[in-house]
């Protein structure tokens, strides 16, 4: 990878926080972020670049191994993304959802629970998680 690539790519990484799915929350999360450890926004904002980069490494790396073409995947996703818009918006779909989901919430809370929720460690965490979260967006 060149030099140039690597500037565009991080260029492209700033550009994505003017988005204006992003922008108007970013002094809500960074501003809680602070309130928690004077180091907090940096930690948040070093989670949620770990993790972009560990799914998009992951993805791309699976996705290429396996011989996932990016037009299936989009299709794919975007799918998924009208099936749970359609979920969210009928009300026994949503609560169905909710019971059969039950069970992996409750286990990622059961592994969670003894993780730092406060301080700049618990932002980094916070940043990690929202990274995976965000990352398919």
């Amino acid at each position: 990878m060149d030099i140039l690539t690597l500037g565009a790519a991080f260029l492209a990484g700033v550009l994505t926080v003017l988005n204006p799915c992003v922008l108007p929350i970013l002094p809500i999360v960074f501003g809680s972020a602070a309130n928690e450890h004077r180091l907090g926004p940096l930690a948040l904002a070093a989670g949620l670049a770990i993790s972009f980069t560990v799914v998009g490494l992951f993805v791309a790396t699976v996705g290429f191994s396996i011989g996932l073409d990016a037009n299936v995947f989009r299709t794919v996703s975007g799918a998924m993304l009208v099936a749970f818009g359609a979920v969210m918006t009928v009300p026994i779909a949503q609560r169905a959802f909710q019971s059969a989901l039950q069970p992996v919430g409750d286990w990622a809370a059961q592994r969670t629970a003894d993780l730092p929720s406060r301080g700049w460690l618990g932002q980094f965490g916070l940043g990690t998680l929202l990274g995976a979260v965000w990352s398919p967006a």
